[in-house]
């Protein structure tokens, strides 16, 4: 699916699924260990040296991606639901420059067992743009893509903790 270029006030949702050769609870864990979160998080070439979760309903995320250029990009969230080890919910929203919200996204994670092996499951929806959104937006599925090619990584050679 390519990405498209949405209008303000539309909708605009990306899904995307991809099979890991890895346990639910190793995959799970990707997603809840903010240590382990920031060694995968972002599209190619990106670092995260601040990322923290607040794992409870309610609780809060920051994280910071730094680009290859060196420009930060920050991100603040709220966890709506934690059902371990199958289903993460949270909002995210990127921040312009005066701090406040470009736009908002749902994000809901689905994890399913299936031999040993994880399907994840990845759907996120704006919920509201700012006029300063709108490039951000279009390489919203590049960018999920991109984070899931590097969780995938971090699964095959996982951090020792």
């Amino acid at each position: 699916m390519a990405a498209k270029s949405p209008e303000i006030g539309s909708a605009f949702e990306v899904s995307l699924t991809r099979d890991f050769d890895a346990p639910r609870a190793i995959v799970w864990k990707a997603w809840t260990d903010s240590a382990r979160l920031a060694q995968w998080w972002g599209p190619h070439g990106f670092t995260n040296p601040v990322c923290e979760l607040d794992l409870r309903p309610g609780g809060a995320i920051l994280i910071h991606m730094r680009a290859p250029d060196g420009t930060v990009y920050p991100m603040t969230g709220i966890l709506q639901e934690l059902a371990e080890p199958e289903r993460i919910i949270f909002t995210s929203a990127a921040l312009g420059l005066d701090g406040k919200p470009l736009f908002e996204v749902l994000n809901t994670i689905t994890l399913a067992e299936e031999g040993g092996r994880t399907k994840l499951m990845v759907h996120a929806r704006v919920a509201e743009v700012s006029a300063g959104a709108l490039p951000y937006l279009a390489g919203m599925e590049v960018g999920w893509s991109q984070s899931l090619d590097r969780l995938e990584g971090h699964l095959v050679f996982p951090a020792r903790s």
